[in-house]
């Protein structure tokens, strides 16, 4: 069975990936710890890659590093530039905004399972929206921007199937802030 990507000039799935430059605080866990198969079951495991054909998630598996932080560290900051997209495979992340004179505000925490960072994907020359810390020791896997936006660029019908899901997922995240921005309306008219 082939890959169907040869028309595009790839023929080797276990040809080696080249890496973007790293942006990202934490500890990248040396690769040789990283089982392949355990990063693609991670993947499988997050509603984002559900359903994906196995060679799509093997083609995203490679390309992913894992990342240990510490309680209170800085995944990243608001303003940063995006450089990627992060798994949570333990622990939790806190998604929040510095609100000048209240202090954080905490609008998400991220448990095993979650993904956050998705927008740095689509924006360009965008910086980050919001701060990601960890709210517990946490182990996160990354996708880089570049290597992710190349591997869709090359491979339409995944990139199709991630798209149609980041909007999925983006929009019912703004229909939740809708939501929540209704709630702090109703409850200030008091």
């Amino acid at each position: 069975m082939t890959s169907g990507l040869e028309e595009f000039g790839i023929v080797d799935d276990d040809a080696p990936i080249a890496r973007s430059p790293e942006l990202t605080g934490g500890k990248p866990v040396d690769d040789r710890e990283t089982d392949p198969a355990l990063v693609k079951k991670a993947l499988e495991e997050v509603n984002l890659f559900t359903g994906l054909l196995p060679t799509h998630l093997q083609r995203i598996a490679k390309l992913a590093r894992v990342y240990e932080y510490a309680r209170n560290e800085y995944v990243f900051r608001h303003g940063d530039d995006g450089d990627g997209l992060y798994l949570v495979l333990d622990g939790a992340i806190r998604i929040s905004r510095n609100m000048g004179g209240m202090g954080e505000e905490a609008l998400a925490v991220l448990r095993p399972g979650q993904h956050f960072g998705e927008m740095s994907l689509i924006d360009d020359d965008i910086p980050r929206s919001a701060d990601a810390v960890c709210h517990e020791n946490a182990r996160l896997l990354k996708l880089p921007k570049f290597d992710l936006r190349d591997l869709m660029f090359v491979d339409r019908e995944l990139a199709y199937e991630l798209l149609w899901r980041f909007v999925r997922g983006l929009s019912a995240r703004l229909r939740d802030s809708n939501d929540r921005l209704m709630m702090l309306t109703a409850t200030s008219k008091f």
